[in-house]
């Protein structure tokens, strides 16, 4: 593993179709950044038909290990920030309760005990959403539990949940302004 100079962002990827091609722009925006994907948003990657087109200097984790390998990082000031969007409410519900299985859930976990900022972007914020699936957009109706657990997320230290693209966008820019003076 190449030793980093500077700390890199850490975006962590799920298998949410809410609002993933967005994210996924916003992504590239960034330089040193390193992408953590789940099993089951390689899968999403597939069902959209997007292209991992990243930065150059973009590392990119598979969730291809028993223990989460990669998460280790976190440990050694190799990142400054973790992003998690699009999120699920099933990798919301995992984070709440300290559930870590996933290399997202593990990475967000690493991220909490490290004391390092984390922005998530939750996909069920509202009673009622409208989100983009493989052949357009739907109607989705969150159910209570998932709503509480959004909120109960937002109740962690260190960790700032947006609800829309423009909230990540904002909280993108102040953590920026706030890494570089």
């Amino acid at each position: 593993m190449t030793k980093v100079k500077t700390p890199r962002w850490a975006w962590a990827l799920t298998r949410s179709g809410h609002f993933f091609k967005e994210c996924l722009r916003m992504l590239r925006e960034l330089n040193d950044v390193d992408l953590f994907v789940s099993k089951a948003a390689s899968e999403v990657v597939r069902v959209y038909r997007q292209e991992f087109k990243l930065p150059p200097a973009t590392r990119l984790f598979r969730d291809t290990t028993a223990s989460a390998a990669p998460v280790g990082l976190f440990y050694y000031g190799t990142y400054h920030t973790l992003i998690l969007a699009p999120a699920t409410s099933n990798t919301v519900a995992k984070c709440v309760v300290g559930i870590s299985d996933t290399l997202v859930t593990n990475v967000f976990a690493q991220a909490g005990k490290c004391r390092l900022p984390a922005i998530v972007f939750a996909c069920d914020t509202a009673p009622e959403l409208e989100t983009e699936a493989p052949k357009g957009m739907v109607k989705v109706y969150p159910r209570e539990i998932d709503l509480k657990n959004t909120e109960r997320l937002k109740s962690f230290e260190g960790t700032v949940v947006v609800e829309s693209l423009e909230d990540l966008r904002t909280a993108l820019g102040r953590r920026r302004r706030e890494l570089h003076g």
